[in-house]
């Protein structure tokens, strides 16, 4: 069990990255009556920026457990930073065996976990194939899935550029508002017959439907 103060930092960052979201981006999300409030829980998101992990928690508005690559948490400030708010170290490629690990027993202790089954930021905006790894997991761990879409993140802070671009909830809106979709879990009676490519394809196209979701609730200019 988390102590109070990491549940009063986590609070207090939640409270931050709430009035950044919708002040400076226009922040909108739908969905979130189904997380459910307790237990073991994958969400799955598609991965546009370094925005995604915050406006995937915020609507959440659980505390999440989330994978990162491993060189995130390297520097000396960042690093830290993303480890107090739960971060699971990950290999690059893919989900590394110490990610395995770690991801399986995050689960097993009843908390609910963020991966980004794309393994990196999207270049383009556009969906990649999932990575293989997270059959490993689920495997090991059948839990419901939660399917996530993020929108607009691509828009605001691509990978390319070192700064994000704003579009603040008071003036003009721009292609920069972001949004966030939960959908309806994805038991594990529903995928527990699929193999590799089948359980895939399944989760891949249930993003992809609250990637829609996302995009139609988004402020548009």
């Amino acid at each position: 069990m988390d102590s109070w103060q990491s549940a009063l930092w986590y609070r207090l960052n939640f409270c931050a990255a709430w009035s950044v979201a919708t002040l400076g981006f226009s922040f909108r999300s739908i969905g979130s009556r189904h997380v459910p409030r307790k237990g073991p829980v994958m969400l799955i998101a598609n991965h546009e920026s370094f925005l995604d992990p915050a406006l995937v928690g915020l609507a959440v508005r659980r505390r999440l457990k989330f994978l990162a690559r491993k060189s995130l948490t390297k520097p000396r400030v960042i690093g830290p930073f993303l480890m107090s708010l739960g971060c699971v170290p990950v290999d690059q490629e893919g989900i590394a065996k110490e990610g395995l690990r770690a991801s399986v027993e995050v689960l097993q202790k009843g908390n609910a976990l963020l991966v980004f089954p794309e393994g990196e930021r999207s270049w383009t905006g556009q969906m990649q194939e999932f990575k293989a790894g997270l059959q490993l997991i689920l495997r090991r761990v059948p839990v419901p899935i939660l399917p996530v879409g993020v929108a607009g993140a691509f828009e605001a802070f691509p990978r390319q550029n070192r700064l994000p671009r704003l579009s603040p909830l008071f003036w003009s809106p721009t292609d920069a508002a972001v949004s966030c979709a939960i959908g309806k879990p994805i038991l594990p009676e529903q995928y527990a017959g699929l193999d590799r490519e089948g359980l895939l394809t399944l989760l891949f196209d249930a993003v992809v439907k609250q990637v829609q979701e996302a995009e139609r609730i988004r402020r548009k200019p």
